[in-house]
């Protein structure tokens, strides 16, 4: 048999997947048949954005992000960090806040993807953008869709009790601008 170096990378290999594998044993992953792959290395992929049903012919690693920005041109939904940390990526998956930058868009089919593109109804922006324009929670503008549809969402989960509430449970959106306190006042004029 081989002699394996324990090196660093060996060692963080085997902690991480010794921690991880447990944890994983009694997950059940949903029922969903896996896509069916072509001739050409590509899968075919149906995913409802907005209210649409959209078909999709792309390769099984690509991230919702890329798949709705590159192939799909809907371009609000932001690629900032691409690790999950910012919530540039922002959107709602079966009403739930996700990063998009971490999900593979195979995993997504049967599901409902909100951007924030599908926010605005009949040419009528949705309360939150209204309260964002009102009172100016943006600069740049290029955190502004992933907080408006985390911000949705934490209305949906819960109505917040107070500032301090409504900025830790949007503490995984970054505004670089540093626009919190209006990020903040409207959350809770759309709140109310």
């Amino acid at each position: 048999m081989d002699e394996i170096t324990l090196t660093r990378r060996v060692l963080l290999v085997t902690a991480v997947g010794a921690a991880v594998l447990p944890a994983c044993a009694g997950v059940k992953s949903r029922e969903m048949p896996p896509p069916k792959p072509t001739g050409d290395g590509l899968i075919d992929l149906a995913l409802t954005v907005n209210g649409e049903k959209k078909t999709l012919h792309i390769e099984p690693r690509v991230t919702l992000l890329d798949a709705l920005r590159e192939n799909l041109g809907l371009t609000g939904t932001k690629k900032g960090c691409d690790m999950g940390q910012c919530g540039a990526c922002t959107v709602l998956i079966d009403g739930k806040r996700v990063n998009s930058c971490l999900q593979l868009a195979v995993q997504q089919e049967g599901r409902s993807i909100t951007t924030i593109e599908g926010l605005a109804r009949n040419g009528k922006l949705h309360a939150m953008q209204q309260a964002f324009i009102a009172h100016d929670a943006f600069q740049c503008g290029y955190c502004t869709p992933g907080q408006i549809l985390s911000a949705c969402a934490l209305l949906q989960e819960r109505k917040p009790a107070d500032d301090d509430e409504i900025r830790e449970r949007m503490s995984g959106n970054i505004c670089r601008c540093g626009a919190y306190p209006n990020i903040v006042a409207a959350i809770k004029e759309a709140a109310s």
